[in-house]
């Protein structure tokens, strides 16, 4: 039963996984006004409610419920590029140059973002970062009633033309974008960029509370080589000139130094990394968005995911867009994490949770929307009833929760965002009535 006005609705499943607190089996989420009311096993729940006389329905799953996943890196307007995404690549060169012809055909950017929104919300997703690059795109989140963030893609501007009309265009853009959900200004790469845009593209979303988001570590042009030698009174005109002059410094370095980092801040990508880019990175707050398979079809090295998990760097998981990947089903993304983390020597028992909590908790983290009074990518008293059932067998808890990491794809039963059920699976129509 769908929560109807000012009506209480337990939710009880097999194995309730909060992200903060404890496994519960047999647990149970009271929902109100979609917000989150109880946490905890569905007798104790069940007993607060009678207590206090408040009448409830209660709807139960027999299988997993977690919070609505949190994609963290994502371009909706892209879903109807797929037949770039099916290629296999020599790098990111040779997959830009297949996207770009792609692109440049006619697309319907609005209905293809749409498309992309209603896919993720079938597979369990509650919560997107977005990455825009062109207008009819931009309403994807807000039309869907998603949350997460907008991000109006910037790139291509030079110093002087961004002098004279650049930094004028992006703030309009971004006072343009609908809200809800959040906004904000993606700086596309430190090489597609000069250095008076990326300087003062940080000002412009600061000034606002907006957030910020760029790739980082995604083409192998990026990383350091070399010995590292003073550069920062070249005043280079950005990160492809200072490269000519023959210094080495990669870009992790140089857009920290241009102030681009920071805990309101998140990057897509994070492959080409040293120890020393990983510790930038959490001395500045900045969480990494893994998305290995992009990188996988793109023909990128593998991002080092067994470093950042024994270093502690704040995670986050995107499917990025159909253009580089063959879903937008963000667990096959975390169960590609899973394989890799263990082959590059990760032997924690603690790898499936490190990755759910990325794939949820990590994602809105990473956008802000884990604290306020709609925060999300967690099951706790307050937040905001974005949920994601799964149609995996409950058995040993540990057990479970890894089935779910590694095979969890094609298994999302029901999404709810703000207590609505928005999709629902004919296996969870059956179970417990409950139709989107």
């Amino acid at each position: 039963m769908q929560e109807r006005a000012g009506r209480v609705v337990v939710y009880s499943a097999s194995l309730v996984l909060p992200i903060t607190a404890p496994p519960i089996r047999g647990g149970a989420i009271a929902v109100a006004a979609g917000r989150i009311r109880h946490v905890g096993e569905r007798e104790w729940v069940v007993h607060e409610l009678r207590t206090r006389g408040i009448p409830f329905d209660e709807v139960h799953w027999s299988g997993v419920l977690t919070p609505g996943l949190v994609n963290a890196h994502a371009h909706l307007q892209y879903t109807g590029m797929a037949e770039v995404g099916r290629g296999t690549y020599g790098g990111f060169d040779d997959w830009a140059r297949a996207f770009q012809v792609v692109y440049e055909t006619p697309h319907d950017w609005g209905a293809d973002a749409r498309a992309g929104a209603n896919a993720m919300i079938a597979a369990g997703t509650t919560a997107v970062a977005d990455v825009v690059t062109d207008v009819e795109a931009a309403s994807a989140l807000h039309d869907a009633r998603l949350h997460g963030i907008t991000y109006w893609e910037v790139m291509s501007w030079t110093n002087d033309a961004w002098a004279e009309r650049g930094r004028a265009e992006v703030e309009a853009r971004l006072d343009a974008l609908p809200s809800p959900p959040g906004t904000g200004l993606s700086p596309h790469a430190p090489y597609s960029l000069d250095v008076e845009p990326l300087l003062e593209i940080p000002d412009i979303v600061r000034e606002r509370g907006s957030r910020l988001h760029i790739h980082l570590g995604e083409a192998a042009f990026e990383r350091e080589h070399g010995e590292a030698a003073p550069w920062r009174e070249q005043r280079p005109a950005s990160f492809q000139a200072l490269r000519e002059q023959g210094f080495g410094t990669g870009a992790t370095e140089f857009v920290d130094e241009l102030g681009v980092l920071g805990p309101d801040c998140h990057i897509a990508h994070g492959v080409y990394m040293t120890a020393r880019d990983r510790a930038t990175l959490r001395a500045r707050g900045t969480t990494v968005a893994l998305c290995p398979r992009s990188n996988a079809v793109i023909g990128l090295d593998e991002p080092p995911v067994a470093a950042y998990l024994v270093e502690g760097n704040a995670l986050a998981v995107g499917t990025d867009s159909l253009s580089s990947s063959p879903s937008l089903d963000l667990l096959a993304d975390v169960a590609a994490l899973h394989r890799l983390a263990r082959a590059q020597g990760y032997t924690g028992r603690d790898l499936s949770e490190l990755l759910l909590r990325a794939a949820t908790l990590g994602g809105a983290h990473a956008m802000g929307l884990d604290t306020g009074p709609t925060r999300t990518g967690y099951l706790a008293v307050g937040a905001v009833a974005d949920l994601a059932f799964f149609d995996i067998p409950v058995s040993e808890v540990d057990a479970t929760i890894e089935h779910l990491v590694v095979a969890g794809s094609a298994t999302a039963a029901a999404t709810f965002i703000d207590g609505e059920a928005r999709f629902t699976s004919p296996a969870f129509i059956r179970e417990t009535g409950v139709r989107a």
